[in-house]
């Protein structure tokens, strides 16, 4: 094996004075600037009958939906010290800089704001949500990369061509060196066990993949549940499978059977929601394309 790509940039992309401007920040700014150019494309194209202003709300409802909703998921269900924080220090909720987003969570919260937002507009929550799927990708794929950037979350070791040496795992790296002779002589030769770049792996699937079959299919006339179970069955079979080759939440480890982890359980749910829109999709309504509505339009 050739030297493996050591992962090891620096996270802060600026420097303002005593304000230090984080890549990881910079990709949720992306992500949710990114959603809104493509939600308003969508929505002059006819994909929702709103006007700029409703469509403005919608975004930030469901930005807010992302940050409340997966920091308290996270910790509810990842947190190191359980859920004993919430009578024991209650502002550790509040401390994002030290880290701890979920996905999961995010998508609770975006799916409450969309279900509050379609009632005030009237609008089948449905539409909305197949409205919103594709956009949410390119923060995905944005996350992940901010998360390559971290040095964090990264694979298991493996000896495929692109493994990459994380210097954040350096100690993980030491204990199964200790416990394995060949893994020593590999963590000698590079200075670290080069592992799979999981990161990368869904930046690729939840990021490129998702957003290309959910833009391609959104863009065509579909019926009402399709591009939402898509997303849910997408996004749930992609995650089980690269925690196959992705490091549990040290705080977590393996739950059962020496594999399963807790980013797979919560998928189940995923899996078996889209199959359930996609059932559903076969007798519902193909839904014609609205008028766009005008900056003054009610």
């Amino acid at each position: 094996m050739a030297q493996p790509f050591v992962v090891q940039f620096n996270p802060v992309a600026v420097h303002l004075g005593p304000l230090q401007v984080h890549w990881y920040g910079l990709m949720y700014l992306f992500g949710f600037l990114g959603a809104w150019l493509l939600g308003e494309f969508r929505r002059k194209h006819g994909r929702l009958p709103v006007n700029r202003d409703a469509l403005g709300d919608l975004i930030f409802y469901a930005m807010m939906g992302i940050i409340l909703g997966g920091r308290i998921w996270y910790m509810l269900f990842y947190y190191a010290g359980g859920i004993r924080w919430t009578w024991t220090d209650p502002l550790a909720l509040f401390r994002v800089w030290d880290g701890g987003m979920s996905f999961h969570g995010g998508l609770i919260g975006v799916l409450v704001a969309g279900f509050w937002w379609s009632r005030r507009h009237r609008l089948h929550f449905f539409d909305t949500v197949d409205f919103v799927a594709p956009l949410v990708p390119l923060g995905l794929g944005l996350g992940r990369l901010g998360n390559f950037i971290n040095g964090e979350l990264w694979g298991k070791p493996g000896s495929v061509a692109w493994a990459m040496i994380f210097p954040n795992a350096r100690d993980e790296d030491a204990a199964l060196a200790a416990t394995d002779p060949h893994l020593a002589q590999i963590m000698q030769q590079y200075g670290g066990l080069p592992r799979h770049p999981s990161q990368l792996y869904e930046l690729a699937l939840e990021g490129v993949v998702m957003f290309t079959v959910l833009w391609l299919v959104s863009m065509r006339p579909r019926p009402r549940y399709l591009v939402s179970g898509l997303f849910a069955l997408m996004y749930g079979c992609f995650r089980f499978a690269v925690e196959f080759v992705r490091v549990p939440d040290v705080q977590l480890g393996y739950l059962a059977w020496g594999w399963l982890t807790m980013g797979q359980i919560q998928s189940l749910p995923l899996i078996v929601t889209g199959l359930g829109l996609l059932w559903l999709s076969r007798k519902a309504p193909v839904l014609p394309l609205a008028k766009a509505q005008s900056q003054q339009s009610a």
